[in-house]
């Protein structure tokens, strides 16, 4: 293969200033007079989601010991849908992987796939809450805030999403994927604001804000009311923060893992470009591998155009499926061409991406969908970096090469 260079290339993001979480966190609780509704021994179910957020275990054992200092009596329950496979011991072994244990929260860990229908909206859409969110004297909801890889919105993924669709299990998940094939999330949304509002013990929320280098950025809390008043405000802000590709025009993505810790469809499209109306314009992906903590659900999979057998062979085909039935998905989990190694995988792909000569094909080399702030590119990029004050080399030309079993070596890694 007539390969191009790669160079690694910077980007220049804007910096927030560091937060200090459990001073943030009890100023948000004691602003919103968490004292003055909680009382002493009554029980509290805080949601505990799936994805990769950051600093996730010092923020959720700050929430625990402010509402043990008041008296109350914390718990934690899984909040993720039908994600880990759909089953309660899968989803707490999701959170022990997290480091969400009973041991290092100091409280228990509530795990069911048992819901109770709280209401119906008048657009004929249940609403299904955790069994032991429900029996709780007040729920308090935990989530990132951050736009959806499918849904678009004034609100996308955060405090409501995690209301309806992680508190409401598989079959909470199921319904809503659904409906959206019929109504906006917009209207969804708003059809059940009454019920969340009325028929739940859903009290307050903290909201996390990230920054482009995946730090905690701000932590807003919110009243129940306040959900629908303040969260698209709150994601606005977030996508403005939110990682990026410096390119809207790429001939080949690279991607060396996927996975659930990372993004609902494993790579996030809103920077892959495979979300409906993204300025992103990517040809062809190229996903190497999957993370262990995805457990098999390779959900995603069908977005990307090629991959290996090592990564197919991580799958759990019931977890994935499972996944894809909730999300009311069959694209996502098809398997696309598979090779046996990195290099068959990538020739193939530089073979079926664009007309361009080899030298000139522009390729982007990123970790993870996360982790965007250095990257490799080809040299077919150096013009335009010149001109940009956002972008700087740090490295290179590299020559891309693989290792003795035909997997690409990164080149930072080589000797």
């Amino acid at each position: 293969m007539n390969l191009p260079q790669l160079y690694r290339v910077k980007q220049q993001v804007k910096q927030t200033k560091p937060l200090d979480i459990e001073a943030a966190i009890s100023s948000e609780m004691a602003r919103l007079e968490v004292g003055q509704i909680i009382a002493p021994g009554d029980s509290v179910a805080i949601t505990a989601g799936s994805r990769g957020i950051a600093n996730i275990q010092q923020i959720l054992k700050t929430i625990v010991d402010e509402l043990k200092a008041l008296g109350s009596k914390p718990f934690i329950v899984p909040a993720m849908g039908s994600h880990a496979g759909g089953t309660a011991q899968g989803q707490a072994r999701l959170l022990a992987g997290l480091g969400i244990t009973r041991d290092k929260m100091g409280c228990p860990i509530r795990a069911s796939m048992e819901v109770v229908k709280v209401g119906q909206s008048d657009l004929n859409i249940p609403v299904y809450l955790d069994k032991y969110a429900y029996g709780a004297d007040h729920i308090f909801v935990v989530n990132r805030v951050k736009p959806h890889t499918k849904f678009s919105g004034k609100v996308e993924s955060g405090l409501i999403k995690m209301c309806l669709i992680g508190l409401g299990k598989r079959e909470g998940a199921g319904i809503y994927h659904r409906a959206i094939d019929h109504y906006s999330w917009d209207e969804v949304v708003d059809s059940v604001r009454e019920i969340l509002l009325s028929r739940t013990h859903v009290k307050f929320g903290l909201a996390i804000l990230e920054n482009a280098q995946e730090e905690t950025a701000a932590i807003v809390g919110l009243r129940r009311d306040e959900f629908f008043t303040r969260e698209p405000a709150l994601l606005n802000e977030a996508r403005k923060m939110m990682p990026s590709l410096p390119f809207e025009e790429i001939d080949l993505l690279i991607v060396d893992e996927m996975g659930k810790e990372f993004s609902g469809t494993g790579m996030d499209t809103n920077i892959t470009g495979r979300k409906p109306g993204s300025a992103v314009q990517v040809l062809r992906i190229f996903v190497r591998d999957l993370t262990s903590a995805s457990l098999g659900n390779a959900q995603g999979i069908g977005l990307a155009d090629f991959t290996t057998t090592r990564l197919v062979e991580k799958i759990d085909r019931n977890a994935l499926y499972l996944n894809s039935r909730t999300a009311h998905r069959t694209d996502t989990c098809k398997i696309p061409m598979t090779f046996e190694n990195d290099r068959v995988a990538l020739e193939i792909a530089m073979e079926m991406t664009c007309i361009r000569k080899q030298q000139e094909k522009r390729i982007v080399w990123i970790k993870n969908t996360l982790e965007l702030q250095e990257i490799l590119v080809s040299q077919a990029y150096l013009p335009a970096i010149d001109t940009r004050g956002d972008l700087k080399i740090i490295g290179g030309p590299y020559q891309i090469k693989f290792d003795k079993t035909n997997n690409l070596v990164h080149p930072l890694q080589t000797g």
